[in-house]
């Protein structure tokens, strides 16, 4: 077993890939030289050419427009977004363009390109650049959504995207970054989209969620398993498409559902999967909410953020004050 850090995960898939496709090419801004702001893929363009990897100037639109362009002439870009934040200045080329043109193409070309982009609230960074904009994109047809919480899966996520001929959108939590996990050397390499996986078995509720979601869930958890309460927790792993057959399968056992989501309660994608489930185990569904941020952009004060993200202590909370789920008894 050895240990893996998240970012390493990352630069390790962006590495195999373009040793293993030379059509694999990797641009964005300070991602070549300066190694990323983040610190994730520092020396690739010495490894594999500065032909192949590359500094961009400062226009999100342009990298879109150039991943797309390049993408359906048979290339396989990834190209990096510094902060989600800015995927609202790319929307035109990635909502109108990259996830329509295998549709409009009549299945004739495909558009394998996967955009990389830091996620999240917790750092301390400001209402623009710690959202987490998955529902932007939730309603569009074509695009896939990754969103990992461990290095094993980081890796085997974005592998299994670069080799994917659609247009994949790939979240990195910011405050995940630093994390280390031992890695089975039988880890796959591949880990397919789509698939859930759970990550503790549980009787009692099943809690469902991703990202950094995924490790306060897990804690929560700990701390539920005090009260009596038997937590199943579940790593959706990617939120388009969404393994609902897992959620259900979980839900048939449990009878209780909670999905937490790190961003605002409107339009979030935690409400599709709260209807998807009640859509599907109407009947044997004894309880089904979500739990997600208030409706206001995220706060830069410290406490303030602190006490608006759904964490460890508001996922306890959220089980605590739900009726039905605490056992008879419990205080």
């Amino acid at each position: 077993m050895a240990e893996l850090e998240f970012r390493k995960a990352i630069w390790q898939a962006l590495d195999e890939e373009l040793a293993r496709d030379e059509n694999v090419i990797f641009f964005g801004e300070d991602v070549a030289k300066a190694g990323g702001v983040f610190q994730v893929t520092p020396g690739l363009r010495d490894r594999h050419g500065e032909d192949r990897v590359f500094d961009t100037p400062i226009s999100e639109l342009a990298l879109s427009t150039a991943a797309f362009g390049s993408a359906v002439c048979g290339l396989r870009p990834v190209f990096e977004i510094m902060f989600a934040d800015f995927f609202a200045l790319a929307m035109d080329s990635l909502v109108n363009q990259a996830a329509k043109y295998w549709y409009l193409s009549n299945g004739q070309a495909p558009v394998p390109l996967v955009v990389r982009s830091a996620v999240g609230g917790g750092g301390r960074f400001g209402a623009i650049h710690s959202q987490v904009p998955a529902p932007w994109f939730q309603a569009i047809p074509g695009l896939k959504i990754v969103a990992p919480a461990t290095p094993a899966h980081a890796k085997g996520l974005l592998k299994a995207s670069i080799r994917d001929n659609n247009p994949v959108l790939f979240f990195e939590h910011k405050r995940l970054y630093s994390l280390s996990a031992e890695v089975d050397g039988s880890e796959p390499e591949l880990v397919p989209l789509g698939s859930a996986e759970t990550v503790r078995e549980g009787s009692d509720l099943t809690i469902a969620t991703a990202m950094k979601g995924v490790h306060d869930s897990l804690a929560a958890a700990a701390e539920l398993a005090t009260l009596g309460i038997d937590c199943e927790v579940i790593d959706l792993r990617t939120l388009r498409p969404l393994d609902i057959d897992a959620v259900a399968a979980s839900v048939e056992k449990t009878g209780r559902l909670l999905v937490v989501e790190e961003g605002p309660r409107t339009g979030g994608w935690a409400g599709e999967v709260v209807a998807s489930i009640s859509e599907r185990c109407l009947g044997r569904l004894d309880d089904c909410w979500r739990l997600a941020t208030d409706d206001l952009p995220l706060p830069y004060s410290p406490p303030l953020e602190d006490a608006f993200l759904p964490g460890t202590e508001a996922i306890v909370r959220a089980v605590r004050e739900r009726g039905g789920v605490m056992p008879e008894g419990a205080a």
